[in-house]
């Protein structure tokens, strides 16, 4: 896992260095200190999925760019079967897999997201980034923390909510759990 954290860092420092944006810059539109945003690029702090969003949208590139190092080429639809997406452990606590990174200028981003069971009374790290999300419950149970609610979800449960907001994911009853997220 850390050689493709190390990878996608120096995607993205190559591609801002391209686009001629600094490192204040970038790091004042995420809104996280420059200090931050450099162990960022130097790989040494894994980037969220939702900042590395941010980041693909600044730099005007899909985010399979970012993580794959490819560039999108379908423009009238991708298929994306069955455990074939393109796996991405972006944070201890979840793991994505991308279910459309072919298809170019996307409007939304598509993963499937795997949370695996924390100790019991260890809350998980919350994370914002602009937008909207959808988040639809496959399997297992969820705790969802968004703006100082918690909110349990079951199979079949889903929860549409501004981004924005800080907010993060739990799973419940010792089991992981599985849902589809959409990034608008």
């Amino acid at each position: 896992m850390q050689e493709k954290i190390k990878e996608i860092a120096d995607r993205v420092r190559e591609l801002r260095e391209l686009s001629e944006i600094s490192v204040e810059k970038m790091a004042e539109y995420l809104q996280v200190s420059t200090e931050t945003y450099e162990k960022y690029e130097s790989g040494t702090e894994d980037i969220s999925a939702s900042i590395l969003f941010e980041i693909a949208h600044r730099l005007q590139v899909d985010m399979a760019t970012l993580l794959t190092g490819e560039e999108p080429r379908m423009n009238i639809f991708t298929v994306t079967r069955n455990g074939k997406g393109v796996s991405v452990e972006r944070r201890k606590q979840y793991r994505y897999q991308n279910l459309a990174e072919k298809f170019i200028h996307k409007k939304a981003e598509f993963f499937i997201v795997t949370v695996e069971p924390k100790p019991q009374g260890t809350k998980p790290d919350t994370n914002s980034h602009p937008g909207q999300e959808f988040n639809y419950v496959l399997e297992g149970s969820l705790k969802v923390y968004i703006h100082n609610n918690e909110i349990i979800l079951n199979e079949g449960d889903s929860i549409y909510f501004d981004s924005n907001y800080e907010h993060a994911m739990e799973a419940l009853e010792g089991e992981s759990a599985k849902f589809l997220a959409a990034i608008l």
